[in-house]
C-alpha cells in the first residue's frame, strides 16, 4: 500500500516485516498502518490541534487551581516539536495555568529558550558527566545537555535534576560525585531538587516496535530494597558534602 517508490518498509524472503525506515523516507500518509492486517505497523499517539488540546486542558482547570498543579509536557522529547510546544505553553500561560517541561535538553539552545519563555518549571536529566560514557548508552555526548543546563540556570528557571542510576554505568560513588560537583559548581546549586532514581527498563517495548536494539537489554537491576538503601546513601552524601537538595526517588513533595 505504500505509494512511495523505494518504500521504507522492508520484508524478508518469507514476507515477514524486516525493517521500517520511516525517519528516512515517509510522507505520513499512514496507509501502511491503516491496512496492516496484524498491526505489525501501527500508529502511536494522536494528532491534535492547539484548540483541541486547550479544550481538554481547560476542562481540568478547577483541579489545577485547587491543587496548585498544572500542565506537564514530557516525552518522547518535547523539544523535537518545539514550535508547537511553545504555542501550547503560551496558551496555558494566557489561561493562568502553571506549566512544566520535562526534557533531555539535547537540542539547539534557541529552541529551548523559545519553549522556556512560557515554562514555570523544568525537569531534566543528568545521566553522566563523562561524555564518552554518556554516548555509550544514550547515543550522544553530554556537552550539549550540560551547556543547556547552564543556560537554564542563567535564565532563572526553576529546575529539578533527575539522575536515573544504574549500577555498572553511573551507580558508583565517583560518577555521582562528578554530577554533584557539576550541580554545585557549574549550576551554582540553583536547583529545587536532585532526584536520584532507580533506572527501569521502560523503553524495551518502544525499541522493539522500532526494530532497534535496546542498549540496556542485558541490564538486570539489583533488588529494589537493596538499591533504595544505596540511593538514600548517595543522596545523603550529596546533601552533607555538597550542600545539595538531593533525595532518593520522587515521592517527596517539592516546595518552591
Amino acid at each position: 500500500m505504500c505509494p512511495l517508490a523505494g518504500t521504507p518498509i522492508e520484508f524478508d524472503g518469507n514476507g515477514v516485516l524486516k525493517a521500517l525506515r520511516m525517519a528516512v523516507a515517509c510522507r505520513n500518509c499512514l496507509k501502511c498502518a491503516e491496512t496492516c492486517p496484524t498491526n505489525a505497523i501501527k500508529l502511536w499517539g494522536e494528532k491534535k490541534t492547539l484548540p483541541e488540546l486547550m479544550k481538554r486542558i481547560k476542562a481540568d482547570q478547577n483541579f489545577y487551581d485547587r491543587s496548585g498543579g498544572g500542565v506537564t509536557l514530557n516525552g518522547g522529547e518535547v523539544l523535537m516539536q518545539w514550535e508547537f510546544a511553545e504555542m501550547l505553553l503560551k496558551a496555558c500561560r494566557k489561561a493562568g495555568i502553571n506549566t512544566c517541561v520535562e526534557t533531555a535538553l539535547h537540542c539547539p539552545q534557541e529552541h529551548m529558550e523559545a519553549v522556556f519563555r512560557y515554562t514555570d518549571l523544568v525537569i531534566a536529566d543528568i545521566k553522566h558527566i563523562d561524555s564518552s560514557r554518556h554516548k555509550e548508552i544514550s547515543g550522544v555526548g553530554s556537552e550539549i545537555v550540560l551547556s543547556n543546563l547552564r543556560r537554564t540556570v542563567e535564565l532563572g528557571k526553576r529546575l529539578v535534576i533527575r539522575t536515573p542510576v544504574a549500577p555498572g554505568y553511573n551507580g558508583d560513588e565517583r560518577s555521582i560525585r562528578e554530577i554533584a560537583a557539576f550541580i554545585r559548581d557549574e549550576l551554582k546549586g540553583r536547583i529545587i531538587a536532585w532526584q536520584l532514581l532507580q533506572f527501569r527498563k521502560l523503553g524495551t517495548e518502544k525499541y522493539a516496535s522500532l526494530m532497534l536494539d535496546y542498549p540496556m537489554e542485558g541490564y538486570e537491576p539489583p533488588p529494589t530494597a537493596e538499591f533504595e538503601r544505596t540511593l538514600a546513601k548517595l543522596a545523603e552524601m550529596a546533601k552533607n558534602e555538597y550542600g545539595l537538595p538531593a533525595m532518593p526517588g520522587t515521592n517527596r513533595k517539592l516546595e518552591f
